[in-house]
């Protein structure tokens, strides 16, 4: 049964993406009213493929939602990542290096399947195929959002409108240009991603220099390798077959045994999708303009390396649902009109992060064998040395959310 038009509401939330629906879940058990419009339908909003590397705070929100279930059962817990460098290779210990934390891969699209299917069986109204259309009003008492569902445009009346609808989203351009500065990146490479029905060749991610470019051999499932080459911006993926696909990820990754490297071989299996996914870094800041806030991507945009964008998604969120929680249950604004600096300051360490990982990690077209040297000369650092490898895994893992200040706390 197709869900009614909603008109009003505490929290109108733009996006059904994981950003949007963990908040929409987090509200929701907090007792705060709220409605999501998601201008896709339900089933290209599941078949969404983006990030699947989960860190230990991620899944400790799933869980403390009611979303935990599935994810505990079929997830894979990760102790840490192999770095290969100049046939070498290294293991980073997670837990040895961090006081026991770990990720978890679970694809981004079993994220949202759980959370629709909760929101939708006990939660707040959730629909499909509501496009957004304008926000009005984002610095009065009362912002409304225009949408386009069933055939007719409504209204939706709300207190605090929310953007998760990513970087192009109608809730990021209700911000006036000039009360926002977006900082970018662009860099000269992509990733051509797959998918393939075979079993990862590893237990755990493998993150791979080469003078030929990254290659990246992650999973979504015991049976299913997720893998990475990166290749030239603006690449075609019919111009990359499989044979060539399997040859490159094997030259890439290829260990030298005199470097006491194990013997590796690669497993191969039939490739179901190939894209391209171009890269990039963007920061807006404000994220709150009068009683419009920013979450996820319409925020902010990482390269993929450091698996940040997911869990950058949900840290917003969280932080968010707790400040709205706290003036829901105190009357008092602190936490939310902290929302936006709390929020970036995290972002910043974030962004910060997925950089070097790219930088260090990727050969650019125009790079120097001295640039090559450095990068060598930072993995070796890495390998070698306890600090480096404790920095790497501790902005890997997840840094801790801010806590709340005492004085919010004892209200």
């Amino acid at each position: 049964m197709t869900p009614p038009p909603v008109r009003r509401t505490t929290v109108g939330i733009i996006g059904g993406g994981p950003a949007g629906l963990l908040l929409a879940r987090l509200l929701h058990r907090s007792g705060i009213d709220c409605a999501v419009l998601e201008s896709r339908d339900r089933g290209y909003v599941e078949r969404r493929q983006r990030a699947g590397i989960l860190e230990q705070g991620t899944v400790d929100v799933l869980r403390g939602c009611g979303a935990g279930a599935r994810l505990d059962r079929e997830g894979l817990v990760h102790d840490g990542i192999e770095l290969r460098f100049a046939g070498r290779s290294h293991r980073v210990d997670f837990p040895a290096l961090t006081d026991g934390r770990r990720v978890t891969v679970y694809a981004q699209t079993e994220v949202v399947k759980d959370l629709i299917s909760l929101q939708l069986a006990d939660g707040a109204p959730l629909l499909f195929g509501a496009e957004a259309l304008s926000v009005e009003g984002a610095d009065g008492d009362r912002p409304a959002v225009h949408y386009r569902y069933q055939g007719r445009v409504h209204t939706l009346d709300c207190d605090y409108v929310v953007g998760c609808d990513g970087f192009h989203g109608v809730v990021r351009r209700a911000v006036p240009e000039g009360e926002r500065r977006t900082y970018e990146r662009g860099y000269p490479y992509s990733w051509l991603g797959v998918l393939a029905d075979v079993p990862p060749s590893a237990d755990e991610l493998i993150y791979a220099h080469s003078p030929r470019g990254f290659a990246l051999f992650s999973m979504r499932s015991p049976t299913v390798s997720r893998l990475y080459l990166q290749v030239p911006n603006g690449t075609d993926p019919a111009d990359w077959p499989d044979d060539r696909i399997w040859d490159e990820l094997e030259t890439r990754a290829a260990v030298d045994p005199a470097t006491g490297a194990a013997p590796w071989k690669l497993a191969r299996g039939p490739i179901t999708a190939k894209s391209v996914l171009p890269m990039r870094s963007s920061v807006t800041e404000p994220m709150r303009y009068g009683r419009v806030l920013l979450a996820g991507d319409a925020a902010h945009i990482v390269p993929p390396t450091g698996a940040k964008g997911l869990n950058l998604a949900a840290a917003d969120v969280t932080v968010l649902a707790r400040a709205l929680t706290h003036l829901h249950t105190t009357g008092s604004t602190d936490l939310l009109d902290a929302y936006s600096a709390t929020c970036l300051r995290r972002v910043w360490r974030a962004e910060h992060f997925s950089a070097f990982m790219t930088t260090t990690l990727h050969t650019a077209p125009d790079q120097s064998p001295f640039d090559t040297r450095l990068q060598l000369a930072q993995l070796d650092r890495i390998a070698t040395g306890p600090h480096a490898a404790a920095e790497l895994a501790e902005n890997y893992t997840g840094l801790p959310l801010p806590a709340v200040p005492a004085e919010c706390s004892s209200r």
